[in-house]
């Protein structure tokens, strides 16, 4: 049995509670996390080796699809540690500075996703609607900036919110109710008025996340009202099926993301084992994904990997 500190603390340590209801099937139940970890970390170090590796793969949005590679790996480099520890160990207890510390990194991580998606819907108006002036755009030194302001973007805005969470006491039980540790469901345990800190949680999704969505959306706006304005009714498919793999993408990363916003509302109405289960697949259904939908719906990267590893074509891509 599990002894909890009910005392109010500074340091406090944070439990996990795994699965409930499902303890003696844990091993079992690691086995599937276990591959998909597998999966995203091979999946998405492919990327980045094709990329660097492949003349024909050189292009900007490649370059965006390298860097939403490594920010997958780190995702899953986040969660792996305290996920396999509560399924192959049964470790469910972490610090203060190691919650704090992954916690930091998982919602930067995420930003940081938002963001390249974001350069990549970029990338796809400049190539259909300005094609002409594409080259001229999309240079390295704009790839390497929109990059970078992603990443600047999302630490600034994330930097806070440890701090903002080291200044509160903790006290009662403190379980986590994912098996990560995630920034509204520590707010839920400090002891105090955490309006400030709330308030300042509500800032940095509508800065990021939200922002950014409105902006893709503008950009596929845009992106059908030039596509429907050209005569060819083959080259009007063949534009939009070049964004077939990036509107994917954006599924793949927005949907659970969603999905995990609303459970996490509700979760006193939420079964804990569809909770956990969501929560849990929430940082792992995209590193894992998003490198199938590349290597099924793009030529390019299928052309590499046959080229490299002699793999057959599976689907016709973009």
């Amino acid at each position: 049995m599990w002894s909890f500190n009910h005392t109010v603390s500074n340091w406090p340590t944070f439990s996990f509670i795994g699965i409930p209801g499902l303890e003696a099937a844990q091993i079992w139940i690691s086995i599937p996390f276990c591959l998909l970890y597998v999966l995203a970390l091979m999946g998405n170090a492919l990327l980045l080796i094709l990329v660097k590796t492949e003349c024909d793969l050189h292009e900007p949005q490649f370059y965006f699809l390298a860097m939403l590679a490594l920010t997958d790996l780190g995702l899953s480099l986040s969660t792996m540690p305290s996920v396999l520890a509560i399924f192959w160990f049964n470790v469910h207890y972490i610090g203060l500075d190691a919650c704090l510390t992954q916690m930091f990194f998982i919602h930067t991580l995420s930003s940081v996703e938002s963001g390249v998606l974001v350069a990549m819907a970029f990338d796809r108006l400049v190539a259909i609607c300005a094609p002409l002036h594409y080259a001229r755009i999309l240079t390295h030194s704009t790839v390497a900036c929109l990059s970078g302001a992603a990443v600047i973007r999302s630490a600034t805005l994330v930097a806070p919110l440890p701090f903002l969470l080291r200044t509160f006491p903790f006290c009662g039980v403190n379980i986590l109710s994912h098996s990560y540790c995630y920034y509204p469901d520590m707010l839920n345990l400090a002891c105090g008025d955490v309006t400030f800190s709330s308030v300042y949680g509500l800032v940095f999704v509508l800065f990021t996340f939200a922002v950014d969505v409105v902006f893709i959306l503008v950009s596929y706006m845009k992106i059908v009202a030039t596509v429907l304005t050209l005569e060819n009714r083959d080259r009007n498919w063949k534009s939009l099926h070049t964004c077939a793999c990036h509107l994917c993408t954006v599924f793949v990363f927005y949907l659970p993301l969603i999905s995990v916003a609303v459970l996490h509302h509700y979760a006193q109405n939420t079964s804990p084992v569809l909770f956990t289960s969501m929560s849990n697949a929430y940082l792992l259904v995209t590193p894992v994904l998003n490198p199938l939908v590349y290597s099924l719906k793009s030529r390019q990267i299928q052309a590499a990997l046959r080229k490299r590893f002699g793999v057959q074509r599976i689907i016709a891509g973009e």
